[in-house]
């Protein structure tokens, strides 16, 4: 969306009811008073739609459903049902919603998918080899590591198989930590975006539910050793991603488990990306 900005064809100002006429409507939805910049800073207050997913909510949900295929206007229609958390701008909340309704825009404004642009402008240009965009597909090609989760119980079940629709935008992407690593060096070293963009990314405000900054779509995390890298927390059912980069691309680090762990594997990963992004881990 940055890049689509950077080359005038539509603006961080415009509002959602301007790209996605009666999209955002009802129980006090009003995509009016939304602009692209609110939902690229998760400040738009539209409820997640993720919690609505059954697949993503239970055993019992995963195993009825993980083939299921939504639509990015089912999945706005699901959140639509539910009042906004707070007015726009006057908060802070992650929301999936938000990045289902980047992808209708990115489709309004250049007829084609999300998936399309991500391939024509990342995927192939930086030759990430590694990454694709499975759509309805529900299978991982190749070999690759097994996810489990455990939905709040004791015992984990294999999560590997999912249609991926339901996280349209957001998280309907498979990919390695080599590219991964190659991503954050290209974006923070100023070859994906004009300086512009780059720092309308990197501006950040307060995101206290997670205890870290948030840009457009990426979070200032601080570093143990003083200042903070720039990064995202990625996780599709099972598999759970931390990345990110010092603000001049120059180190990178990325960490992922295939479980969706607890606080102490949070914090674990976090640990181990601010070791490696400071340099301090031992050989």
């Amino acid at each position: 969306m940055l890049q689509l900005v950077g080359e005038g064809r539509m603006s961080l100002e415009d509002t959602v009811e301007q790209r996605l006429a009666g999209v955002v409507s009802g129980n006090g939805n009003d995509g009016s008073r939304i602009t692209v910049r609110q939902l690229l800073q998760h400040t738009s207050g539209i409820a997640d739609v993720g919690p609505q997913i059954a697949a993503l909510t239970s055993a019992e949900g995963y195993r009825a459903e993980r083939f299921r295929t939504y639509t990015p206007e089912d999945l706005v229609r699901l959140a639509m049902q539910h009042p906004p958390q707070f007015p726009p701008g006057t908060g802070w909340s992650y929301s999936n919603t938000n990045y289902v309704l980047a992808a209708m825009i990115i489709h309004k404004v250049t007829g084609r998918s999300w998936a399309q642009e991500v391939n024509d402008r990342i995927i192939r240009p930086l030759d990430l080899r590694g990454t694709s965009t499975p759509g309805v597909f529900p299978s991982i090609p190749g070999s690759h590591a097994e996810s489990y989760a455990a939905f709040g119980t004791d015992t984990g079940i294999d999560v590997a198989e999912l249609n991926s629709s339901m996280a349209v935008g957001s998280g309907s992407v498979i990919s390695t930590a080599h590219d991964l690593n190659r991503f954050y060096a290209v974006l923070l070293g100023g070859r994906l975006l004009a300086p512009a963009q780059l720092d309308e990314m990197t501006t950040t405000r307060p995101a206290p539910e997670r205890g870290v900054r948030h840009g457009l779509g990426l979070a200032a995390i601080p570093l143990p050793c003083g200042g903070s890298y720039f990064g995202h927390r990625g996780e599709l059912l099972g598999y759970v991603t931390w990345g990110g980069a010092t603000r001049d691309g120059t180190r990178t680090a990325v960490v992922y488990v295939t479980s969706d762990g607890g606080q102490g594997t949070q914090q674990a990963m976090l640990t181990l990306m601010g070791q490696e992004l400071c340099g301090t881990r031992s050989s």
